[in-house]
């Protein structure tokens, strides 16, 4: 992958340094759990993607017996330039308003993370506003909200590689035990347009297949919507195997900050619970960056988003639950770390059939 400007080469270079470190799980490792789980004192493969899930973060973390001391969840936040299409139900500013909110602990996020020992983090990727200095805000913009993708590309290459970059950073700023699990979060408003434009090019689908309502619009709202993308798309024409080149023509800055997130933790063997549609542009991205980034990804649910399920089936991804969400923010990613932490749970501390003295099947 070529790139001609003197600063998107050296960013690129520093991404590729990076992304170069990604490799695959510990299926040697895994064999040994899965061994272990055949052991424990219940008929084998009783407790079904609970033990598949566990033997995954034991390839994940090459740890047989994998804790999780620190559990965040990083809500990436942006404005899109795209709003000023009509995309949107709510205006720009709700992104501004939004973020307070997480930060004074009010919103769905705080409650869920709370809930499960999490820690929310908020990383200003690219809201259109400053924000007073706070212990739970990361200060990363690259630039007050992307352009109007319907009229040009979103951001140029180099700030779509910065974004990345950016989300690398995060995770390389919080992971210090080795025993860190991560969850993805967005806000954003003018999100799901940019995010069903990413799975429509990389999925190879028309945009109304993979568009929906977003945060409330009508069916007016919806066609408006389904017609900007299938324009944006065409003005920009991305190349459907560059992700960079997806993401700086049709994404947001806070999914290349997702995909930051997802390639930074798979470089450092954290397991990462990707939410719900935005975080999936984002898995997108990074699959396209880092394909190895794959196997590192647990996705935590399948949104109401129309688009989602096409994400999913083209990750190879089987979420953990359904419950007709649709709010991101990170809040499919809280419940998907307790499933996550529930299953190595049952891998360490479940007895075997000789501890436990049960006799085991006899035919």
């Amino acid at each position: 992958m070529n790139r001609s400007n003197k600063e998107e080469k050296i960013l690129f270079e520093k991404l590729e340094s990076v992304t170069s470190t990604v490799g695959e799980l510990d299926l040697k490792l895994m064999d040994e759990s899965q061994k272990k789980l055949d052991n424990l004192a219940k008929p084998i493969g009783s407790l079904g993607r609970l033990e598949d899930l566990s033997k995954q973060i034991v390839g994940i973390t090459k740890n047989i017996k994998p804790v999780f001391k620190n559990k965040y969840i990083f809500t990436m936040a942006a404005d899109h330039g795209i709003v000023k299409e009509g995309v949107s139900a709510y205006p720009m500013e709700v992104t501004y308003q939004m973020v307070l909110n997480f930060l004074n602990g009010g919103a769905a996020i705080n409650v869920l993370a709370r809930h499960v020992g999490a820690k929310v983090i908020v990383v200003d990727m690219g809201v259109a506003s400053n924000f007073e200095k706070n212990p739970n805000l990361i200060e990363k913009k690259v630039d007050f909200g992307t352009k109007n993708m319907l009229k040009g590309p979103a951001m140029t290459i180099s700030q779509a590689i910065q974004s990345i970059l950016n989300g690398v950073e995060v995770v390389d700023d919080f992971s210090k035990s080795g025993n860190e699990i991560i969850g993805t979060g967005d806000m954003g408003i003018g999100n799901t347009t940019s995010s069903s434009a990413i799975v429509s090019v990389i999925c190879n689908l028309d945009p109304e297949e993979v568009t929906g309502y977003g945060t409330g619009l009508d069916e007016k709202g919806l066609c408006n919507k389904i017609e900007v993308i299938r324009k944006a798309i065409k003005n920009n024409d991305p190349n459907p195997e560059d992700g960079i080149d997806i993401l700086s023509k049709i994404g947001g800055f806070e999914i290349g900050g997702i995909a930051g997130l997802i390639i930074g933790a798979a470089a450092k063997r954290i397991p990462v619970i990707i939410d719900g549609f935005i975080s999936g542009a984002g898995a997108l991205i990074a699959e396209k960056v880092c394909p190895n980034t794959r196997h590192f990804m647990i996705a935590s649910h399948q949104s109401v988003e129309k688009g989602h399920k096409a994400m999913l089936e083209k990750l190879s991804l089987k979420p953990l639950f359904n419950f007709d969400m649709r709010l991101g923010e990170g809040t499919g990613a809280a419940f998907g770390i307790s499933v996550a932490e529930a299953s190595v749970k049952i891998l360490n501390e479940m007895a075997t059939f000789g501890e436990a003295g049960v006799s085991e099947k006899n035919i």
